[in-house]
């Protein structure tokens, strides 16, 4: 898009990119400005706000296809003296035929047209295997207390067009699957809550039938599988401290999105430079650990610091003794010692020292002891005793921590709201109203199966004693390294069982009939898996950049790993993707990646927002709050 104004008539090679809200929002996703600037873009202009005519240079528009947008790209391009000399437009979904001829008509625009085009790029890009459709308010607008099926409507369709998008810049053709609404009783109504993945599904199907038709080079037959699901299938991943290094960062440090603030020692004077600093896939260190236990990733860190300090002379001089801990000061004097390895020390620092806060937080806050109750609630392994008996003995735990522990036993205890108990454990707490609102309106999110089960009568086995109540079960052949990584997010389960085969259809019913091309079920089957005659997708599979070996154990060949990228992608079976409607966590996340290897199939995780517990928290309790906004609302 950005290269289209390269033509041989242009007689500047620099160009200005004018764009909208969301449109810049998709292109900060997905590069930074110095990529911009190096592909010869000198101006970034909003197509809101007035701008400075410039009619000798050529401008890119990536713009949503909106009346709105068309009509000023019209007034700016049109009569005698346009603001620019060329405009390349690019739309960032399918357009509406009646905005195309609106645009036609204008005959003094035309000419001054070089491009176009929709681009089909209305999602942002979070990893290199996940994205979000930036709907922040899709918890309160789909699950909210007071159901408004005209705001519900309209955030699915947005959703679906943006999910949509997804697969034609791919140039995949999926196999859509689908929770479906599950109803025990004949004679109870489906709610427009339970068939929030059948509409999305649907919305989805039709976006894909017009690019079927209308898209060149769209696949005619499936070439990869999508799963629809909704936040309703696991409300416990939301809130349970995931212990890995990335959702440590996120959940502790107060960070905004990506950006943290490091505290370097001051080159002249003794007081610290605030620097802000970007945790992505650009950095080889934070690219290695962010999956890794909070623990191992605090001692592949020291390896890395001794084994650097060890292999030069001159760290050890400037550093302190091998073994012994290094302050901040020592590797600002390493840093200068030695400059060609400047980059390495500032980066390891860097990391050194955000593993040191977090561990430090760890401690302050009780955060092990909280943790064992979280698992040991889900595993069926603590009860309600357990929970009244911690609550009284750590009254020092944060409001956070006991609403968040509260939240997970609403979660695995649903009947509980009925007799009162979870009001009376909320006394216990202390916790003030709006943090009640949060406990209460997890029932918002409880699948409609799940309520109905606990009221039937004669659900009792004989051996009640011995069941436990349990959210999750222990998975067979997952070995458990670390203290307090037992947990594990139901999706895993979920893309696990759709890989071999094994989702039950009845439950996740699929959109497509098998497609013309296959002939006979079994065939179609085994293209689902990506066995057996399976088509490859249309564009080839780039190298996946997370897919590492974990070889790195001196202080600066994490970067190495950068050049062994697996480009085990090439030779893998279609892809599944997996969308989660009302928000995705890290632990999600990760575990996409995990599978990723596992299935030897890329797994990518989209979703209406990536939320860390105190943002999903926040949205909770909007769920029934209609006069309060997100400013109003802070944990």
């Amino acid at each position: 898009m950005l290269r289209s104004a390269k033509t041989g008539d242009s007689k500047s090679s620099w160009k200005v990119l004018i764009m909208d809200k969301v449109t810049v929002k998709i292109m900060s996703y997905a590069c930074k400005m110095a990529d911009i600037t190096e592909e010869g873009v000198s101006l970034v202009e909003d197509i809101h706000k007035r701008r400075q005519p410039l009619p000798t240079m050529d401008a890119i528009y990536f713009i949503q296809p909106t009346k709105e947008n068309i009509v000023i790209f019209l007034s700016d391009m049109s009569g005698r003296s346009p603001l620019y000399r060329k405009a390349f437009v690019f739309f960032s979904s399918p357009v509406a035929r009646e905005l195309v001829s609106h645009i036609k008509r204008d005959a003094s625009v035309l000419s001054r047209i070089g491009a176009l085009r929709e681009m089909n790029l209305e999602y942002f890009a979070i990893d290199s295997q996940g994205f979000v459709t930036d709907n922040e308010r899709a918890l309160e607008e789909l699950f909210g207390d007071e159901e408004s099926s005209r705001k519900g409507d309209a955030c699915l369709n947005l959703m679906a067009t943006r999910i949509a998008t997804v697969f034609a810049s791919l140039r995949e053709f999926p196999f859509v699957r689908y929770r479906a609404a599950k109803s025990l009783d004949p004679n109870t109504m489906t709610t427009f809550r339970d068939l929030i993945p059948t509409k999305l599904a649907a919305g989805v199907w039709n976006c894909l039938a017009k690019y079927k038709t209308n898209l060149p080079n769209f696949p005619q037959s499936e070439t990869c599988e999508l799963l629809i699901v909704d936040r309703s299938i696991d409300q416990i991943a939301p809130i349970i401290h995931e212990w890995t290094y990335d959702a440590m960062c996120h959940d502790l440090l107060n960070m905004e999105g990506n950006k943290y603030v490091h505290e370097v020692p001051s080159k002249t004077s003794g007081v610290p430079e605030r620097k802000e600093v970007l945790l992505e896939d650009h950095d080889p260190i934070w690219l290695e650990l962010r999956h890794a236990h909070i623990a191992d990733a605090s001692e592949r860190l020291h390896e890395k610091m001794t084994n650097f300090v060890s292999k030069n002379k001159a760290a050890q001089i400037h550093g302190s003794r091998v073994g012994s801990e290094l302050s901040t000061r020592d590797l600002q004097r390493m840093v200068q010692a030695l400059p060609q390895y400047s980059e390495q020390i500032e980066k390891l620092s860097l990391h050194v020292d955000i593993a040191g806060k977090i561990n430090k937080i760890i401690r302050e806050m009780g955060l092990k002891e909280v943790g064992q109750l979280e698992q040991d609630l889900v595993f069926g392994d603590a009860g309600t005793k357990d929970l009244i008996n911690f609550l009284r003995v750590n009254e020092d735990v944060s409001r956070e921590n006991k609403l968040r522990l509260l939240m997970i036993y609403a979660a695995v205890y649903p009947e509980k709201f009925e007799d009162d108990k979870i009001s009376k454990l909320m006394e216990l707490a202390r916790l003030p109203p709006d943090d009640m609102t949060a406990v209460y309106n997890m029932r918002l999110l409880e699948p409609s199966s799940d309520t109905k089960k606990s009221s039937l009568p004669f659900s009792l086995k004989f051996d009640v004693h011995k069941k436990k109540h349990a959210a999750r079960k222990d998975r067979p052949g997952e070995e458990v390294t670390w203290q307090l990584s037992r947990f594990y997010p139901i999706i895993e389960e979920l893309v696990e069982k759709l890989s071999k085969r094994e989702l039950p259809k009845d439950e996740y019913p699929c959109m497509n009939d098998p497609s013309p091309t296959f002939h006979g079920t079994s065939q179609a089957a085994s293209v689902r898996t990506g066995q057996g005659p399976a088509p490859h997708s249309m564009r080839s599979r780039r190298t996946a950049t997370w897919a590492r070996p974990r070889n790195s154990d001196d202080g600066y060949s994490s970067d190495s790993i950068l050049r062994h990228a697996s480009s085990d992608f090439k030779k893998m079976g279609q892809r599944i993707f997996v969308f989660i409607v009302g928000g995705a966590t890290r632990s999600e996340l990760r575990v996409c990646h995990k599978l990723s290897t596992k299935l030897k199939r890329e797994i990518v995780l989209g979703s209406s927002s990536l939320d860390d517990p105190p943002e999903f928290i926040t949205k909770l309790k909007l769920m029934t709050a209609n006069e309060l906004s997100l400013d109003d609302l802070q944990i």
